[in-house]
C-alpha cells in the first residue's frame, strides 16, 4: 500500500496520503495547508480522487479547495461539520487570521459508511467530542486508524471549542475506538503516532472518565 504522512502549518497538522499499490489514485486525509498538500500529491505522482476530513477545523481543511480545484477530488465530511468548510468563523480560522478559501462537501457522512476509494476500503466511525462531526477512518486491511484530533498519544483532543464535549469524547474513544478488534496503528492529527493497545492501557483521559463514572 502507498502511504505517506506530511506535517504542515504552524500547528504541525498531519496530512495523510494513501492508496493501493496498483492504483495511480490516492486519498488525502486532512489536507491542512495548501502548498504542503499540493506538493505531497505532486511528488507522489498520483491523482487525488477523494479528500476525507476527520473534522472541520481550519488547520485540517486549509488545502481542501486547492485539491478540489486541481484534481476534481470529492470532499467527504460529517454532516455536523460541513458548515465549517464555508465559514472561517465556524472553522476557527478567524482566531489566527489564517483564513481558508471556502469549499463545499460532496459527500456528507453520518458514521457507519464503508468507503471504497483508490483501491482501499475504509470504514467511517462517528467520533464526536472534539467537534460535533468528528469522525475516524478505519483501514482494517492494513491495521491503520486515522483519528484526527479525537485521540492522541496518552491524550485526547481539546473540548473547549464550540461543539466540544469531554463526555462525548470519552465515549467516542472508550465505546467506539477501543472496542475495535485487535491492535491498530493510530495516526493522529498532530504530534506522535501511537497504537490502540497502548492507549487502552495508558491513556489518562480515559482513566479520568472512568473515575468520573462516565
Amino acid at each position: 500500500m502507498f502511504f505517506q504522512q506530511v506535517t504542515s502549518g504552524s500547528l504541525g497538522e498531519h496530512i495523510y496520503l494513501l492508496g493501493a499499490d496498483d492504483s495511480k489514485d490516492c486519498i488525502v486525509i486532512d489536507p491542512g495547508e495548501v502548498q504542503a498538500a499540493l506538493n505531497a500529491v505532486e511528488r507522489a505522482q498520483r491523482n487525488c480522487i477523494a479528500i476525507l476530513l476527520t473534522h472541520g477545523h481550519f488547520d485540517h481543511i486549509g488545502g481542501v479547495r486547492a485539491l478540489k480545484d486541481k484534481f476534481g477530488a470529492k470532499v467527504y465530511i460529517h454532516e455536523a461539520d460541513a458548515g465549517m468548510l464555508g465559514s472561517n468563523r465556524m472553522s476557527l480560522a478567524v482566531l489566527t487570521g489564517d483564513l481558508v478559501k471556502p469549499a463545499e462537501a460532496d459527500v456528507l457522512l453520518h458514521g457507519g459508511e464503508t468507503l471504497k476509494l483508490a483501491g482501499l476500503t475504509l470504514e467511517v466511525i462517528h467520533t464526536p467530542g472534539h467537534t460535533k462531526g468528528g469522525v475516524s477512518f478505519v483501514l482494517k486491511s492494513d491495521r491503520k486508524l486515522f483519528v484526527g484530533d479525537t485521540l492522541f498519544q496518552e491524550g485526547a483532543g481539546r473540548t473547549d471549542f464550540p461543539g466540544g464535549s469531554e463526555k462525548e469524547l470519552y465515549h467516542s474513544i472508550a465505546d467506539k475506538l477501543f472496542p475495535l478488534e485487535g491492535d491498530f496503528d493510530v495516526y493522529c492529527g498532530h504530534e506522535e503516532d501511537t497504537t490502540l493497545e497502548h492507549e487502552r492501557q495508558f491513556n489518562p483521559f480515559i482513566a479520568m472518565g472512568k473515575r468520573r463514572g462516565w
